[in-house]
């Protein structure tokens, strides 16, 4: 978008022939700041182009299609309320209608949704000055140079990244603009996990049925917190002694293990709660909120005297290393945990103790 025109922009490598086709096509210019020819954008200008270099170069037109899939990952029980109830002072520059509009029709999920808007609200009160369609790459490294000496973590400036690429790419429907912009190294941390001791001592220390179902659950099934709080009744198959997850990461259902220790309190839970359609409902028979699955977690570990600051997902994290731990395989733990790829599951094999042990220690 230049000047109120769409145009298409085009990047290639270094060729002679390509250069010369490119030259051929009709108003072609050159754009000194984004590095690249570019034609305007009409009538059959992405036919055209098309043929020109037919049998002599691939072109990539995925930034012409519209209505593409961009995020897979399912939006589950989507509550908007709390965007639209958001109290902002009278020069605060929300965030556009089109912006939310669009990460809805997407699906995405509303923990991502929540996370783009707080960080395009962010970039886009900085330069509140001006007008969105002005920024450009220059405007975007000055305020991630910000983020950076602000000192917030390489995931928040990530994220920062991706939110304000969704605007131009997705929702003004714009050619990829910023591919060049430089991302933070990728970190790689191993996951904190608990002993299985420190585990038992935690769900020990709940303070009612309802809370030790909660830790229980999240620790042998190893359950995301969402995928627990958006567990119904018909979710537990006793039979079958499985656990469903519908929807979840990645818009994926899968099976995961039921304990029978557990199967047992959820049966005494049931009898005491009564939940009617969640397996652990919150006030008014809604969905328990993830605020308060944070908070019997975090609780119930200081009773215990854990002096870790302990998360539901280190529950999830203890679950896979210590089954790998006792043996299972990568495969099994990665179809268990709803993972995509293998590589996100061998991060477990980075703090098993079971490798450690085989090793003598020089000074043993």
């Amino acid at each position: 978008m230049l000047d109120g025109q769409k145009y298409i922009g085009m990047q290639y490598h270094a060729d002679k022939v390509v250069e010369a086709l490119v030259n051929q096509l009709p108003d072609v210019k050159w754009h000194g700041v984004y590095k690249m020819a570019y034609i305007p954008n009409k009538g059959n200008a992405v036919t055209l182009l098309f043929n020109t270099l037919k049998g002599v170069a691939w072109v990539n037109t995925h930034y012409f299609f519209k209505n593409k899939p961009v995020n897979t990952r399912g939006s589950g029980q989507l509550d908007l309320h709390w965007a639209e109830k958001r109290k902002r002072s009278p020069n605060y520059c929300q965030c556009p209608d089109s912006y939310l509009q669009k990460l809805v029709l997407k699906k995405y999920a509303q923990s991502t949704i929540r996370t783009y808007l707080g960080c395009f609200e962010r970039f886009i009160n900085h330069y509140a000055d001006k007008d969105l369609d002005v920024l450009d790459e220059r405007h975007i490294r000055a305020y991630l140079e910000i983020l950076v000496k602000e000192k917030h973590s390489n995931s928040y400036i990530n994220q920062s990244i991706n939110s304000i690429k969704f605007y131009y790419e997705i929702v003004m429907d714009m050619p990829n603009r910023f591919y060049h912009i430089e991302r933070p190294r990728p970190e790689q941390k191993l996951p904190k996990v608990l002993s299985k001791k420190e585990v038992l001592t935690i769900i020990e220390h709940t303070n009612n049925i309802k809370h030790k179902c909660i830790v229980s659950l999240l620790y042998s099934a190893g359950l995301r917190r969402s995928e627990l709080l958006h567990l119904k009744l018909t979710d537990i198959d006793s039979k079958r002694m499985l656990i469903r997850v519908e929807n979840a990461k990645g818009n994926k259902d899968r099976y995961t293990l039921l304990s029978e220790n557990v199967l047992k309190d959820l049966r005494e839970y049931y009898k005491e709660w009564k939940p009617k359609v969640w397996l652990f409902e919150g006030i008014n028979g809604e969905a328990y909120s993830a605020t308060s699955v944070k908070n019997v977690v975090s609780k119930s570990a200081k009773r215990a005297n854990i002096k870790k600051l302990v998360s539901p997902h280190m529950l999830r994290h203890s679950f896979a290393t210590h089954l790998l731990e006792n043996g299972t395989s990568l495969r099994h733990i990665q179809t268990l945990l709803g993972h995509n790829s293998s590589k996100t599951t061998e991060i477990y094999t980075h703090v098993a103790v079971n490798a450690f042990n085989k090793i003598k220690n020089l000074l043993d």
